[in-house]
């Protein structure tokens, strides 16, 4: 049996898991959207396991992803981009490795760990 929930159950499951810290709100808001078009896509139901999704799924600012997986020479000249070939540089990059959630307002991005 499942249950449909909405965002501020998806948001209650994360602080009762003691996992709240692992997304900023908006990055909750990204994650959700992106399981419901999941499910809307491809007719899954997802069972909803924080911990699952919390070791799955990550939120890094723009600096963390370039720390991450960039070279020193690659974050160089990713970072004398505007703000919008940054985002666009790292979003196709994701999306080319893993599954790119999307951008939070704050321009953290929201992606399956690889």
């Amino acid at each position: 049996m499942k249950q449909t929930i909405n965002f501020s159950q998806f948001c209650d499951a994360f602080v009762s898991m003691n996992r709240n810290s692992n997304f900023t709100y908006e990055g909750k808001q990204v994650l959700f959207d992106y399981l419901e078009r999941y499910e809307e896509d491809t007719g899954e139901q997802i069972e909803l396991d924080i911990i699952a999704l919390c070791c799955e799924y990550h939120e890094l600012s723009i600096d963390d992803v370039l720390d991450s997986y960039y070279t020193k020479e690659e974050k160089k000249e990713i970072l004398e981009l505007s703000l919008e070939d940054q985002k666009n540089t790292i979003e196709n990059y994701l999306q080319d490795r893993t599954s790119f959630c999307g951008w939070t307002d704050k321009d953290n991005a929201v992606f399956s760990q690889f």
